[in-house]
């Protein structure tokens, strides 16, 4: 009883010493709920972002180059509105804009080049929100895909430091023939390869003697006039000695270039079938239009005649795709086009029910469009026959490589004048004869299939 009393009076006094406690607990109670509120506010969070990424603007895209930006920090976006020109595989594309907000970040600044998709490269908000109070996402949250590896790196190396010292356990052991081979001409031991028992190098019989050639090449200097196999870099602003060289950064456009013309040689059987083809009627017909102010080029009479005979021969308008051939329902013929970036292929949609001069004007805009990289992707995809001519160069005549998934591509040469025989054999008449080869995918155009296409050309 007596302890149940001293307990119940000590419990009494500790309350009253909690008191002061309690009220201050209280008063905190009174401003955190409008605390909570303050801190979750925009002013210390900031706004929430809609995110810009770097866009697929073509099939093959993989990466790009911001080439120039149209809106500032602060301007007002509508949905459409074109926010930055982005350099692709194919041609300088314009991004647009699918919000309606204020460009609230640029992240990545004109000139950034190998820009991956699916990386933000800009920030926006909603239309009445402050742009300024953007809340800008860490780069750990933009390229979690990156970070990832590093301890796998790290690891590796620091076992690299462990495992060096356990592997020089037993001394190099050299066979006298070994050491008189290697002491005479120079060569570091460590660079020999153990074939004896228990680590001995050994003189290998079926192994030819090293020969002073093989010294390492800064030890002998090279002999006046000579060239190395492979030329040191050059140093920029100072004068490149003999036979160095300076690295050329590849463009989009020039490594997809370089995919894409390796995937076609390797992958595509390619059949080739020249012939000369008479231009006479050609070229008079061009002159008489001339006279009537409408000009026209021998090339859009080639794109017309291409389209018609594909429309007459319908098996050979076909592309490859996956296992087979996929017969196409539309005749659009691409036209080779060379550019500062590299070579590309806008596309004349049904060219076959197209005039000549209409395919001429089409022409014309679409080749100053590509040298102005502003092609839009719907203007260079889904061709199903294409045309290189280098005639105005005076080449007389050459083989294209095939533009996949397509199964032709028709090379132009330039038009000649030759003598001939008349059918008579009696008389000497001149012709205005020019050379084309017709490059074909052997395993959709048979060589018969190429013969009459030939012969209807």
């Amino acid at each position: 009883m007596a302890a149940s009393l001293r307990l119940g009076r000590q419990g009494i006094l500790f309350g009253l010493k909690l008191n002061p406690f309690n009220k201050c607990v209280w008063g905190l109670q009174l401003w955190q709920e409008p605390a909570r509120h303050l801190f979750q506010s925009a002013y210390c969070l900031g706004v929430a972002p809609l995110k810009v990424q770097m866009p697929a603007l073509s099939p093959t895209m993989e990466e790009g180059n911001i080439v120039k930006w149209l809106k500032k920090e602060g301007e007002e976006v509508a949905a459409g509105d074109a926010l930055c020109e982005i350099e692709t595989d194919k041609a300088v594309v314009t991004m647009e804009s699918s919000d309606d907000g204020v460009l609230a970040k640029i992240l990545m600044e004109e000139g950034s080049r190998g820009v991956r998709l699916g990386t933000l490269i800009a920030l926006m908000v909603e239309e009445g929100q402050d742009w300024k109070q953007v809340e800008i996402p860490p780069p750990e949250a933009a390229a979690p895909s990156e970070a990832a590896p590093a301890p796998e790196t790290t690891a590796t190396t620091s076992t690299a430091p462990t495992q060096t010292p356990t592997t020089p356990k037993h001394t190099l052991r050299l066979s006298p023939a070994a050491r008189h081979i290697l002491t005479s001409h120079g060569l570091d031991p460590k660079l020999a390869t153990a074939t004896g028992p228990r680590g001995l190098v050994t003189k290998d019989p079926a192994a030819p003697t090293p020969s002073p050639a093989r010294a390492p090449a800064a030890a002998a200097p090279a002999p006046p006039g000579s060239r190395p196999n492979v030329p040191p870099l050059s140093v920029p602003g100072k004068p490149g000695a003999p036979g160095t060289f300076t690295e050329i950064p590849a463009t989009n456009v020039r490594r997809v270039i370089a995919q894409r013309l390796t995937q076609s040689k390797t992958t595509i059987p390619h059949a080739y079938a020249t012939v000369d083809c008479d231009m006479a009627a050609v070229i008079q017909l061009r002159q008489e239009l001339a006279k009537e102010q409408i000009k026209v080029s021998v090339n859009d009479f080639i794109i017309k005649a291409a389209a018609v005979t594909l429309k007459e021969m319908p098996e050979v308008n076909v592309t490859w795709a996956g296992d087979g051939p996929h017969a196409l329902d539309t005749i659009h013929i691409s036209i080779a086009v060379a550019t500062e970036r590299g070579l590309i292929t806008p596309i004349i949609k049904d060219a076959a029910s197209k005039g000549v001069q209409e395919i001429s004007a089409n022409a014309k805009t679409l080749a100053q469009k590509a040298r102005d990289g502003k092609l839009l992707p719907e203007e260079y995809q889904g061709g199903s026959f294409s045309i290189s001519n280098l005639g105005m160069f005076g080449i007389s005549g050459f083989s294209a490589v095939i533009n996949p998934p397509q199964a032709c591509i028709l090379a132009v040469g330039t038009s000649r004048k030759e003598l001939q025989l008349s059918e008579d054999h009696q008389s000497v008449q001149t012709r205005q004869l020019m050379t084309v080869t017709l490059s074909s995918d052997g395993r959709l155009v048979d060589d018969e299939l190429q013969s009459e296409r030939m012969a209807l050309a």
